[in-house]
């Protein structure tokens, strides 16, 4: 099932290449104290296309999604996005402009939803507090809108005025998502979306994002160490480690054909 799913994408990925990249980063360099956590770290992401990042803990992949998520600056480096109202390098931004470009066209997903969702409000509350910063003051918009985004994400809304601490795992990812694709952004983020959850849980949070990337074209950039989750997900991988990228290319190459002999112990590894 996994290799059908895989066939679509594989065709499309040099028509996507065609097209200029909707997100470009050159040259990421960032350090903790003496630990080099990247190291001059460039990509490109097209319109439309999954690009997975794996590599083992301490690689920098979740560092880099911080840069992506504009929540860090490196220290050296240069991050765009082909949108017609921010021009120029993303990380000269202050931090209001920042946090407006996150919230109309940037979501993101965490591993840990601590990190994302305000566990005493209710979920549909989550979602609205993203719309609040985009600018959105009328109840019945907000509620709608909320209402929307929940129900793509599959969220049951019978329970869109439960709080997300009083959910399970698998249903606060969703109201994650949700309140990460509310604004239909240009970019969505994931790290490690399905790390701590049961099998069949990742495997219905692994469908919802796949019928939104098809049936919206997001734009997705998906950390994990999980080399299944690339592989069902991914249109391209990015292989990191010790802050560094060692290979990359499309999910099929990767996977079957491997040059680094980095990359060789982490398929074989899964294997």
């Amino acid at each position: 099932m996994i290799a059908e799913n895989l066939t679509p994408r594989l065709q499309n990925a040099p028509q996507l290449m065609t097209t200029p990249p909707l997100l470009t980063v050159t040259d990421i360099s960032k350090r903790f104290g003496s630990v080099v956590a990247l190291h001059e770290v460039s990509a490109t992401v097209y319109p439309g296309e999954v690009l997975g990042i794996v590599g083992e803990s301490g690689s920098g992949k979740s560092t880099l999604l911080r840069m992506l998520n504009l929540e860090d600056t490196p220290d050296s480096g240069d991050y765009r996005l082909a949108l017609p109202e921010f021009d120029g390098n993303l990380f000269d931004l202050d931090r209001f402009a920042r946090r407006m470009l996150c919230a109309r066209q940037i979501g993101i997903v965490y591993q840990n939803p601590h990190l994302g969702l305000l566990m005493g409000h209710t979920s549909s509350g989550n979602v609205a507090e993203r719309l609040l910063i985009a600018g959105e003051r009328r109840f019945a918009e907000l509620r709608s809108k909320a209402r929307e985004a929940l129900d793509a994400s599959e969220f049951p809304l019978e329970r869109m005025d439960a709080r997300p601490i009083e959910l399970s795992g698998g249903m606060q990812q969703r109201v994650q998502l949700a309140k990460a694709i509310a604004l239909e952004p240009a970019l969505l983020l994931l790290d490690e979306p399905t790390t701590g959850l049961d099998v069949s849980v990742q495997a219905l949070v692994l469908d919802t994002l796949k019928r939104l990337q098809r049936d919206r074209a997001i734009t997705m950039v998906i950390v994990s160490h999980d080399l299944g989750v690339i592989r069902t997900m991914a249109d391209r991988v990015m292989v990191m480690r010790r802050g560094r990228v060692v290979e990359q290319g499309l999910v099929d190459q990767i996977f079957q054909d491997p040059q680094h002999e980095y990359t060789q112990q982490l398929v074989h590894a899964k294997l």
